[in-house]
Order: C-alpha cells, then sequence, then structure tokens
C-alpha cells in the first residue's frame, strides 16, 4: 500500500534508518534485533522507516520469505510507512529480489515499489514528500546496489548500472522542472556504499567510527558524480560495513553509513548496535544523529581529519 508521505505541521520529516538486521530464524540474536528496533521507534516515534539491505541472512535461514516477513513485521506493526532496499546477504541461495519485493508489496504500509522492469534491479523507485499545500517539498530516492560482481576479472561487490543512473537522472529531471527549474531537496539510500564513501574518508573531515575498511564495488560506475551535477541530493545512506558509522561531506553531498543493527552478524566490542535517525527540515538542510542499543543518543560523534595513516 502506498502512503502518501508529508511534513509535520513543525516543518520537519523524520527517518529511522536500520541496517543489516541479517535475521536468520527468530532465534534469541534475532529478538535482541526486534527489541532494539521497537526501542528505537518508541523513542523516535518517526514518520518512516527506511531498511537500508541485509534485512535477512538468506543462506541461513530455514525459510527465507518467512524469515523477511517476520524480520520487517516490527515495521508493519508500528502503523509507520516503511520501505527496505536489498543488500547482497538478503538474495543468496534459491530466494530472488522478486520473491522479496514481492513480500514487501503484501505488507501493510510498505511505500515500495518493484521500479521499472528495464532497468538494473529490484526495487529503484523515488517517493515525493509533500507540504501543507500539497507541492512536492523533499524526495526519496531508493536503489537496488546489487549483490556480487559477475564480470570476469572484476572481484568484489556489484555497482550501480548505467541504466539507474539514467533513471535517476530522469527522475531528478522531472522533480526540477515541477518545480520551475529548481532542484527538489533529497536523500538517497542504498545498500553497499559508493566508492567516494572512501574518499571521504581519506580527504574530507568525517565525523563518526570507521573500523573496518570501505568495502565498495571496484568499478565506479558515476551515480555521484550524475547527483552532484543534477544537485538537490543532500545525502546518500548506505550500510553493508557494519562497524562503520560516520558521515563526511563531499562536494556538497553528505555520504552517511547507518549504525548497523542486527545482532546476528559480526560486530566490534563496546561497539553498540543501533539506528540512524534522520530529520529533514522544510526549506532548510537535515540534521542526523544516532540512537544507539542503550538508548543513548549520539548528536556530537568523533571527529575524524584526513591523514595519511587512516586512509581507507
Amino acid at each position: 500500500m502506498n502512503r502518501k508521505l508529508r511534513f509535520r505541521s513543525d516543518g520537519t520529516f523524520t527517518i529511522v534508518q536500520f541496517t543489516d538486521l541479517h535475521w536468520q530464524n527468530g532465534e534469541p540474536k534475532d529478538m535482541r534485533t526486534k527489541a532494539l528496533m521497537e526501542r528505537v521507534l518508541t523513542e523516535e516515534n518517526p514518520d518512516l522507516i527506511v531498511f537500508t539491505g541485509d534485512v535477512i541472512e538468506s543462506l541461513c535461514c530455514k525459510d527465507p520469505l518467512q524469515s523477511y516477513r517476520d524480520a520487517v513485521s516490527v515495521a508493519e506493526k508500528s502503523g509507520i510507512p516503511w520501505a527496505a532496499v536489498f543488500g547482497n546477504h538478503d538474495c543468496e541461495g534459491i530466494v530472488t529480489r522478486e520473491h522479496l519485493m514481492g513480500i514487501q508489496l503484501e505488507h501493510a504500509g510498505t511505500i515500495a515499489e518493484a521500479g521499472p522492469a528495464e532497468i538494473d534491479g529490484v526495487g529503484n523507485f523515488v517517493v515525493r514528500i509533500a507540504d501543507s499545500d500539497d507541492t512536492t517539498a523533499a524526495a526519496l530516492y531508493f536503489l537496488d546496489s546489487g549483490g556480487y560482481s559477475a564480470l570476469a576479472g572484476v572481484a568484489g561487490y556489484d555497482w550501480i548500472r548505467q541504466s539507474q543512473v539514467d533513471w535517476y537522472q530522469a527522475q531528478s529531471r522531472s522533480l526540477r522542472e515541477e518545480n520551475a527549474g529548481v532542484p527538489v531537496p533529497a536523500l538517497a539510500f542504498q545498500h553497499i556504499p559508493l566508492p567516494e564513501y572512501r574518499e571521504v574518508w581519506n580527504y574530507g573531515t568525517c565525523y563518526g567510527h570507521r573500523y573496518e575498511r570501505v568495502q565498495s564495488p571496484k568499478l565506479n560506475s558515476g551515480l555521484f558524480a550524475a547527483m552532484v551535477q543534477s544537485g538537490g541530493v543532500m545525502g546518500i545512506f548506505c550500510g553493508h560495513d557494519h562497524i562503520n558509522d560516520y558521515s563526511g561531506m563531499l562536494h556538497g553531498i553528505r555520504l552517511s553509513y547507518g549504525r548497523a543493527t542486527g545482532y546476528n552478524t559480526y560486530g566490534r566490542w563496546l561497539f553498540q548496535r543501533g539506528a540512524r535517525v534522520i530529520q529533514l527540515r522544510r526549506d532548510q538542510d537535515y540534521i542526523s544523529w544516532h540512537r544507539l542499543a542503550n538508548g543513548k543518543k549520539v548528536l556530537n560523534p568523533r571527529k575524524h581529519s584526513p591523514n595519511r595513516f587512516s586512509r581507507a
């Protein structure tokens, strides 16, 4: 069910980003993940929930489709609109993106769309956030960043394909034309970080932690450049690297990791699970913070200045 999103009367719109749940079969660690999500939603009362991939660890699930239903049930029961993009672990083995998109569309509250069949991936779509007068005040892009490289000689993870870049540019252009030629403020969500996440850590000022190397694709297909050139996109949010949670500005776009949410996967001692919270402010930029498992709200993460010893 596709719901219309709109700013609150106070001019804010709040998103909770959950990432890398790696849900399996409802084991105790999954129940800890569920309890964490419920606490965060109670504390933040968001307008939208976004899962940025690896909702399930599909190869470890007895019934991946049921596991996906169980993992997103917290969002459905909350009554808050929600959507999910796919990660590299969601669709391994026999389960496909088409299967899981079907599950998303079964559930109440979802704003997800399968996206155009003629472009790469499943779940590439854009959602508008309306102002009080029903004009589009902001937009949210959701992108399928794929799984693993299928190209001989190129190891590692998949990359955003040219058809997706073309689709993004068309959507951005359409929004701009409807807005008297002015780019519409926007955010973008995907699972695998863009190669520019490495660049911003190496050469920019960042806030937060980088405890593992940036696991971006080996190929850069130009999505970030297209977003810079088109204007409008203020921030990009990803998951995938469970013990990275930093944020940094590059060429006018803030690149941010979520905070890993799931207990059923690797982490780091004393690095708590949690969520990223993003608050759009009408006619302004946005602010963001982490909400940790112990309830702490992290508004001012530690500062990282570039140096040759910390390059990803």
